[in-house]
């Protein structure tokens, strides 16, 4: 059988060094601040986070574009051209036309190289719960896994891959719709942070609204110890939107209780900040199913 290649899109917010370790390529994806238009590469090189978050801060206003057959060819041509199959895992289509967009390219190239083969599978994940997906997914391609059963394995663990956001700019959830101006007034004055999950539906949900540090640390512990599936046989995964002292002190306090042995502490790009803001932080792992539904 044919080789074949993972390919994500870079809202999968995994480091640069972990796709370049285990062989995963990634479609880049535009956003815009300012009149300027940026490509978001897995390495930040045309701006890094560090920029982007003190922009948001200063109230720099953010915007995101689909990705163009143009772009999805880029990435796709050479992959086929090696005589390589693709399964591409992207984002959400709950909250992007990505995955359609990736089809209509993607049959539009198997007409030139009809032998090969374009797997394109909606994650119904956000954020670095897709960039889990994906690294788990390339854990078992290395182990040998063969194509048909690692597309048959994404699909049936898109739903376990457990997300669970703390959002500290109420703003940018109620310009997205998420909650009310009133809502986003009331909770800034009283220092309330909403929890929020992925649904079946691939779609951002508020779930539970979390006052204190300790409040949310706790909530994360019990989120693992809840929906968890052998949680400490995992690397989880830990995201933040320009809070790395966030990031760590969860790491910190999950390693002390014993919950997990093992994460990777990775920053949240523009494509998925221009929509939660800068302060946001995250932790991803496999557990019994998404919400614990």
């Amino acid at each position: 059988m044919a080789d074949y290649v993972i390919v994500t899109d870079s809202t999968a917010d995994l480091p640069s060094e972990v796709y370049s370790r285990m062989g995963v390529e990634v479609v880049p994806m535009e956003f815009i601040m300012g009149d300027t238009v940026y490509q978001h590469y897995a390495d930040a090189r045309e701006m890094g986070f560090e920029e982007f978050y003190t922009r948001v801060k200063a109230g720099e206003k953010v915007s995101t574009t689909q990705i163009n057959y143009y772009t999805y060819e880029q990435v796709f041509l050479p992959i086929l051209e090696a005589g390589k199959d693709i399964i591409y895992i992207c984002f959400s289509s709950g909250l992007s036309g990505t995955y359609q967009g990736s089809r209509l390219a993607a049959e539009d190239l198997l007409e030139k190289f009809p032998e090969r083969k374009i797997s394109c599978i909606d994650s119904l994940c956000a954020s670095i719960g897709e960039g889990l997906l994906v690294y788990r997914a390339a854990l078992l391609q290395k182990s040998g896994m063969e194509f048909e059963e690692l597309e048959k394995w994404v699909y049936d663990n898109r739903l376990h891959s457990c997300h669970w956001f703390v959002v500290d700019d109420l703003e940018h959830l109620r310009q997205g719709g998420r909650i009310s101006a009133a809502q986003a007034i009331l909770g800034t004055a009283l220092n309330v942070k909403p929890m929020l999950s992925v649904d079946d539906d691939g779609q951002l949900v508020p779930v539970i609204k979390l006052r204190g540090t300790r409040k949310i640390m706790d909530t994360f512990c019990r989120k693992i110890e809840t929906d968890g599936d052998h949680v400490e046989e995992q690397t989880v995964i830990i995201g933040h939107a320009g809070a790395p002292g966030m990031a760590a002190q969860l790491e910190t306090v999950l390693k002390e209780r014993g919950l997990i042995k093992d994460a990777i502490i990775t920053d949240i790009g523009p494509i998925i900040g221009a929509h939660v803001g800068a302060g946001m932080f995250a932790l991803v792992f496999m557990g019994k199913r998404n919400l614990g539904r």
